[in-house]
């Protein structure tokens, strides 16, 4: 059960850190490279908490 609280909180942060991005005021290239960088954490992140790493 913490693994998956784990990964929903991780979820709902990659989530708001995007919108976030989103929000600021970047011109197109900078945000998507942010976005990707944000993405990418994540995945890292999700993948840990489920011991493939």
């Amino acid at each position: 059960m913490s693994v998956l609280i784990s990964i929903l909180i991780t979820f709902l942060v990659v989530v708001l850190v995007l919108y976030l991005v989103n929000r600021l005021a970047l011109d197109g290239r900078t945000k998507q490279i942010v976005q990707a960088i944000v993405i990418i954490i994540g995945i890292l992140s999700l993948l840990r908490y489920l011991a493939v790493f």
